[in-house]
């Protein structure tokens, strides 16, 4: 845990230093612009984390030929997908009026087949539980690219130094981690080992690239019937929202995934560990998102300049989503380790069909309908994916729901605090108001804790002390 979130803040802080000179210095249009790529580069990247690989992690023992043979999988597949991208570049860029996409989408997506080559050398270091070895690799792959990105946004590149700082990140994690992690592939295919991980993961793949896909989909509606300016505020708010929930749910999925598939058969542990995991993560992000939510103008304004307010309302609302996308990705884990990649697709299935109906009703209130609308698909959902992790664990929805609604309730009390006491000093500087407040908010939230006496922070101390 300690080496995961580790890599976790590490990555996801300089990331976020990085985007924030380079917002300053670059369009929102510029931006905007890679956000309407971005449906390729999430299905280039749910590709290379296949469910074969996922498959990987879960067999007990695999062997070299488990390995290698997922290895030439992911690397003749990232190559196919390429060329067909390569191909319809020009369909794209016609799509959304915008010739520049073509080089664009065409650069940019080298780093499917770049990140092919290593997949595998990730997969093993995620099995074996080395976090430390991940976070020494990705850290200085993100400084040096960070660097380059914004030596170029300087020199007048615009997109492409966004453009080229992706490619250069997946090339330096990729080179590291063919050196640094010992594993080369064997000149060995097995037809028997294929089938096996093929029949686990294509369920997963076709389940992630349906996930991203629909992720994504708001940018390709947003730029398709709006500016590209309006596709960069959106993608910037949904980009900073994403940074406290990446943070802490996705470092503790990366834990979540192998530890729960090695008590896969005992579902009392399952469950607990589950629950006490789930209560942790929403106890921490839902104060953080409202306050966030709550002072996101002048976070905003001192952050990015006042030409990225716009994006403010989208922020504030897409905060709800953010509280809720722990509770879906822990619930979903729960049918990965129990081997369940088929009842995975069907709900995802089941929850496109939804998040597509919510975009034809909504479009006609413009983009705010379309993020209220959003909101409305992430509660669906809860319960749609709640619906046989529950059943599987004995932990349903609604008990989901009781136990963490005190923690959103005293969320929810905390954010009018610091709103009612922002008003107050609403003529003060941009970053007196976000120290004043955040501080405020932090202050208040632990003495409710320990008012109320909540499990969470009592555990989370613990831990502290512990370090």
């Amino acid at each position: 845990m300690f080496w995961t979130f580790a890599q976790q803040f590490g990555t996801q802080s300089l990331s976020f230093i990085i985007s924030v000179i380079l917002a300053r210095i670059l369009l929102p249009a510029e931006f905007g612009l890679i956000g309407m790529i971005s449906i390729f580069v999430a299905v280039g990247t749910s590709l290379m984390n296949s469910g074969l690989t996922q498959s990987l992690i879960r067999t007990v023992n695999p062997d070299q030929e488990d390995y290698s043979t997922v290895f030439y999988f992911n690397l003749v597949g990232s190559i196919i997908i390429y060329w067909i991208i390569f191909l319809i570049a020009p369909l794209v860029a016609s799509f959304f009026s915008q010739p520049v996409l073509i080089n664009v989408i065409r650069v940019y997506c080298l780093t499917f087949i770049i990140s092919a080559f290593s997949e595998v050398q990730l997969t093993r270091l995620t099995k074996e539980m080395n976090f430390k070895l991940q976070m020494t690799i990705a850290i200085p792959s993100l400084v040096a690219s960070g660097i380059l990105g914004v030596l170029l946004a300087f020199k007048g590149f615009g997109v492409w130094s966004l453009v080229w700082m992706g490619v250069f990140q997946s090339f330096l994690n990729s080179l590291q981690l063919w050196v640094r992690t010992g594993w080369w592939p064997s000149r060995a295919f097995s037809k028997k080992k294929f089938k096996k991980h093929f029949r686990f993961g294509y369920k997963l793949t076709l389940s992630g690239l349906l996930d991203t896909t629909f992720n994504n989909i708001y940018q390709i509606v947003i730029g398709r019937y709006f500016n590209p300016s309006q596709v960069g505020f959106y993608t910037r708010a949904d980009s900073l929202k994403q940074l406290p929930v990446s943070n802490l749910s996705v470092a503790l999925n990366k834990i979540s995934y192998p530890l729960f598939s090695s008590i896969q058969n005992d579902n009392i542990r399952l469950r607990r560990g589950y629950k006490e995991i789930m209560q942790m993560i929403i106890y921490l992000i839902s104060p953080l998102l409202t306050i966030m939510a709550v002072l996101a103008e002048p976070l905003f304004r001192l952050l990015f300049t006042e030409k990225w307010l716009p994006a403010v309302p989208y922020f504030q609302i897409l905060c709800l989503t953010g509280i809720l996308y722990p509770l879906h990705s822990y619930n979903l884990n729960i049918l990965n380790v129990k081997g369940r990649s088929d009842l995975f697709l069907k709900l995802e299935i089941l929850k496109k069909v939804v998040i597509g109906i919510a975009i034809i009703i909504s479009i006609k209130f413009g983009i705010i309908g379309l993020i209220w609308g959003q909101v409305i698909t992430s509660v669906l959902a809860f319960f749609i994916n709640t619906h046989y992790s529950g059943k599987f664990i004995d932990y349903r929805a609604w008990d989901q729901i009781k136990d963490i609604a005190p923690f959103i309730l005293l969320a929810i009390l905390v954010g009018m605090i610091v709103y009612f006491f922002d008003f107050q000093i609403s003529k003060f500087p941009d970053l007196v108001r976000l120290a004043l407040g955040s501080l405020i908010g932090v202050v208040i939230y632990g003495g409710l804790s320990i008012l109320f006496k909540i499990k969470s922070f009592q555990e989370l101390i613990y831990i502290l002390r512990r370090k």
